[in-house]
C-alpha cells in the first residue's frame, strides 16, 4: 500500500466526470487499499479517485465507524435536506463553508469484486457520500455555495493561489518518473 499525494483545486482532474470502472482485478483492489490507507493518513472522512489523480468512479469511506467503498456509486437523495454543516476538502486546504445536502441517501454501487453494495446513510455518511459523488462528477463542495458564502469562498480561492500550487507540483509529477499521484479527502478544513 501507498500514502498517495493529493490533487489542489485547479488540477483539471478534479473538474473531470470520472469514468466507470470495468475492470476489477489487481489492479482496481490496489488503488482501493492506497485510497484507503490515503484516506487514514490525512484523517479523512472520504476521498475519491480523482483526488489522487484517478479519473475513475470509486470512493472510500469512514465515518463514526463505518467504512469501505463503493465503485460506480449511485444515489438515491430524499426530497429533504438536514441541517447546513461546514464542510472541508483536502483538495481545497484551509477552507471551509456551510453545504446544504439532502438529509438521507442511499448509495449502492459494487465492490472490488463486483458484489452489490447498498448502503443506507443519513447526517455526516450522507453528507460524505453526497461529498465523494460530486468529486466523481467534477463537481466542488465550493461548486453548491450561494451568494456570500460563494463569493467569500471564490476571494479565498483567488486569494490563496493554489493556481501557483497546481502548476508546481504538476510540474514535479511531469519531470519525476514513478511519482504518485494526488488525492484529496472530505471533512473538516485544515
Amino acid at each position: 500500500m501507498a500514502i498517495l499525494s493529493i490533487r489542489i483545486i485547479g488540477d483539471p482532474v478534479l473538474r473531470t466526470v470520472a469514468d466507470p470502472v470495468t475492470d476489477f482485478g489487481p489492479e482496481l483492489a490496489k488503488l482501493v487499499a492506497d485510497m484507503t490507507e490515503t484516506m487514514e493518513d490525512v484523517e479523512g472522512a472520504g476521498l475519491a479517485a480523482p483526488q489522487i489523480g484517478v479519473s475513475q468512479r470509486v470512493f472510500t469511506y469512514r465515518i463514526g465507524g463505518v467504512e469501505g467503498h463503493i465503485i460506480n456509486p449511485v444515489l438515491e437523495n430524499s426530497d429533504d435536506f438536514q441541517p447546513d454543516e461546514v464542510e472541508g476538502c483536502l483538495s481545497i486546504p484551509g477552507l471551509g463553508f456551510p453545504v446544504r445536502r439532502f438529509r438521507t441517501t442511499r448509495a449502492t454501487g459494487v465492490d472490488i469484486n463486483g458484489n452489490p453494495v447498498s448502503v443506507e446513510a443519513e447526517g455526516m455518511l450522507a453528507r460524505c457520500f453526497q461529498h465523494e459523488t460530486d468529486h466523481l462528477d467534477g463537481i466542488l463542495y465550493t461548486d453548491r455555495l450561494e451568494g456570500e458564502d460563494r463569493k467569500a469562498a471564490l476571494r479565498a480561492i483567488r486569494n490563496a493561489n493554489y493556481h501557483a500550487i497546481t502548476e508546481k507540483t504538476t510540474s514535479q509529477r511531469a519531470t519525476s518518473v514513478g511519482s504518485s499521484f494526488g488525492g484529496g479527502s472530505f471533512g473538516a478544513p485544515e
